[in-house]
């Protein structure tokens, strides 16, 4: 290598032209190089959408746009009418449906679940709509589950490729261009690229989140099955997927905005999005027929405990705990922290214990447990025992009352930790703890006073049948005690043992609905 007087290498100079050859130091000096490059690939295709020279967006961009708009124009209106996303979902399901299965889902709407209710008892209804909702659950196999959400997907791609307002941008090119007007014949000019740089843009990821290879003659199916008319023909359609895959391929939108925006590394990003609709669907169908089902059942309840009430206490409108009540469980279950679960059980209960036993039972129980000779000893100890355990049980409800009261034991804990819960995850524990353990006491008395109650209601039935033979087997001076009584005592047993059947019957079906 040669050298120069200093004893070094002359060739730097020569190196340096290498690097300016083959590549450049200068990101400026780059970008440009890189933006030329970009200018002379979209001149050389056949989309001459830019001038370079003057930075303008040319007419043939503008016509090219305005083609497709003549196309879609008419769907636009489809999805402008109709902007609750869910009508499109029943849309594509209901298609996606056969007559059975259509058949299946009228037979689990609402009305018809409770017309059926009228017609069939609770427990053959019941029985009925859970058949009906595992024969639908099992008619949408995995296949059929992904041909109906894939439908529904390309579906919204198609409308939001339609529904992308075309008329904003066009208006741009010719300000005469009137919406919706499609036998105008519109004069594009050139314009500046700044003016709608955002608009290509929107309009690139619209195309960019396109599914082009997608089964559209089954949307256009879709709309010819649940509308009567295709919106687009076909032909028409498959040449707007034409001109979108041949923008695709050639990355002639990437290349347009990168022009525009003088960034050689802008890439259009699409928006593609799976919703999954047919499990939702069907969840929203079995949930709705399940509520339903629960309506009816407490509806039946309800009147089933109304009748109850009337028949016991001659009105619905029976209160007598002051503490333990619905509307006293009222800020827990405002707070999601719980409620008084037995409240309306407990108080008819008391109701009955205050309002029945201590008067037509309790002189139905001195007359032939007091009085009564008994042939056995152990058959009038159970009745007896029955009896007073039915006596302690209300002295023990009224106590418990009194512990929920503001300032009784309970009701004081209740009352000091419930304005902490919304802060204090401690507090929200010893409250849910205070009001699980009264509700356990509550339904322990309830049940306890229910056994007790059917046992003593048991022995009744038996004196009943025992009053009418000719030689009573179990009290043996019923004669004696038809002297002592203050009503006869035929009606009078058969009244109490109707009563404490009744009570007994209500509180079942309170305990089973946990009310």
């Amino acid at each position: 290598m040669a050298k120069n007087g200093n004893g070094k290498a002359s060739g730097g100079s020569f190196f340096e032209k290498l690097l300016s050859i083959f590549g450049s130091k200068d990101p400026e000096a780059e970008r440009k190089r890189l933006l030329r490059n970009i200018a002379k690939n979209l001149a050389h295709t056949k989309y001459k959408f830019y001038k370079q020279n003057g930075d303008k967006v040319l007419p043939m961009f503008g016509k090219f746009i305005w083609d497709i708009y003549k196309v879609i124009g008419p769907c636009q209106l489809i999805f402008q009418n109709q902007e609750n996303p869910n009508y499109f979902k029943h849309m594509v399901v209901n298609f996606s449906l056969t007559d059975s299965q259509r058949v299946l889902e009228e037979n689990l709407s609402e009305q018809n679940i409770k017309n059926l209710a009228t017609q069939m008892k609770f427990p053959e209804l019941k029985q009925k709509v859970k058949e009906d909702i595992a024969t639908l659950d099992s008619a949408f196999d995995e296949a059929k589950v992904s041909q109906t959400d894939n439908l529904y997907n390309l579906l919204m791609a198609f409308r939001s490729f339609c529904t992308y307002d075309y008329f904003f941008l066009l208006k741009k090119f010719d300000s005469s261009l009137r919406e919706g007007d499609f036998n105008h014949s519109p004069h594009f000019e050139p314009i500046d690229s700044s003016y709608i740089v955002d608009d290509v843009k929107d309009f690139a990821s619209v195309v960019a989140s396109m599914p082009l290879s997608g089964n559209w003659n089954e949307v256009l199916a879709l709309f010819k099955a649940t509308r009567g008319v295709e919106p687009v023909k076909p032909n028409q359609w498959a040449k707007v997927l034409q001109r979108l895959e041949g923008l695709q391929r050639g990355r002639i939108l990437d290349m347009l905005i990168q022009l525009i925006t003088k960034d050689p590394t802008y890439q259009t990003t699409g928006d593609v999005k799976f919703e999954q609709i047919v499990d939702p669907y069907l969840d929203k169908i079995k949930k709705e027929a399940l509520s339903t089902l629960n309506s009816i059942e407490s509806e039946q309840k309800n009147s089933k405990v109304d009748n109850l009430l009337v028949q016991i206490f001659n009105t619905t409108n029976v209160n007598i705990l002051k503490n333990y009540t619905e509307i006293g469980g009222e800020p827990f279950s405002r707070k999601d922290l719980g409620e008084f679960e037995h409240a309306r059980a407990l108080n008819y209960l008391k109701a009955f214990l205050v309002e029945y036993v201590k008067r037509d039972v309790r002189e139905y129980a001195d007359l032939v447990l007091i009085r009564g000779q008994w042939a056995t000893t152990p058959l009038s100890q159970q009745m007896s025992d029955a009896y007073n355990i039915i006596l302690q049980i209300s002295e023990k409800i009224t106590a418990f009352d009194d512990k929920m009261a503001p300032t009784g034991e309970i009701g004081v804990k209740l009352k000091t930790h419930l304005p902490s819960t919304e802060r204090s995850k401690e507090a929200a524990n010893i409250v849910r703890t205070l009001l699980e353990d009264a509700n356990n006491e509550a339904k322990d008395c309830i049940i306890a006073c229910t056994k007790n109650i059917i046992v003593f209601a048991r022995n009744v039935k038996a004196l009943i049948e025992d009053y009418q033979k000719k030689k009573a087997e179990i009290i043996i001076n019923w004669k004696e005690l038809d002297r002592f009584a203050e009503h006869p005592i035929p009606e009078l047993s058969v009244e109490v043992y109707k009563k404490m059947y009744l009570i007994s019957t209500l509180m079942q079906s309170l305990l089973g609905s946990g009310q």
